[in-house]
């Protein structure tokens, strides 16, 4: 239950209770340890997803029982480990990243996790990498942690291909405090994002310290 303290804002959570729930639940290893030490190793910045949240995916894409799932921003591959280990083995993990320092890198650790069988490593504007793969669909689940001025044409393009039942998950939806500023074009954006989600999927924005927009399909209509 919430009480006043929570509905006014007020989170309980602070650095050492997070610490130690993450250590009670979250089991990482090589691979994963791997993935998240690639900004000292590799020279990535160290924006990876947190791992509660990553968690939270590989939760909700097991949930459904996806078969097809696409991430559109991979980084290092820490997400799209946790994303790609939920999926049987006849499953792919479509991984749409810019950087093509980026890709490797995620190649790498993806290989190393034994799932390079199961995941596709895209390089390029993800526009184009959904074009790429609009065939292979419908999708089961689409995350989405990639340039923030983009995610509501993501969304767009993306709700379009997904089956029935699928998910659509976007972090960073409080885009750090600044969602509400009015001549912010990320902002603008990301407020887009939410109303297009809002319109077209069931969802909800979870108030995970950076925000995780959660939106289910339930008609093909759209």
């Amino acid at each position: 239950m919430a009480n006043e303290d929570t509905r006014a804002g007020v989170r309980y959570a602070d650095a050492k209770i997070l610490d130690w729930t993450n250590r009670a639940h979250i089991k990482h290893d090589k691979a994963l340890d791997a993935a998240a030490r690639a900004s000292e190793t590799d020279g990535l910045p160290a924006i990876h997803l947190g791992p509660s949240e990553a968690k939270l995916l590989h939760l909700l894409a097991g949930m459904i029982g996806a078969k097809k799932v696409v991430e559109i921003g991979t980084l290092a591959g820490y997400t799209a480990i946790w994303l790609a280990r939920a999926l049987p083995e006849d499953g792919t993990l479509y991984c749409l990243e810019l950087d093509e320092h980026a890709a490797s890198v995620a190649r790498r650790n993806l290989e190393a996790a034994g799932l390079g069988d199961r995941s596709r490593v895209i390089v390029g504007p993800a526009l184009e990498g959904l074009r790429e793969i609009a065939s292979e669909g419908p999708f089961c689940m689409v995350f989405i942690d990639a340039d923030k001025a983009g995610y509501a044409e993501y969304a767009r393009q993306t709700i379009a291909l997904l089956r029935e039942g699928g998910l659509l998950v976007g972090d960073n939806c409080f885009l750090f405090g600044r969602l509400l500023d009015e001549g912010d074009p990320a902002a603008i954006s990301m407020r887009s994002f939410h109303q297009e989600v809002a319109f077209a999927l069931e969802s909800t924005c979870v108030p995970t310290p950076d925000g995780l927009v959660i939106g289910r399909k339930i008609s093909n209509a759209t």
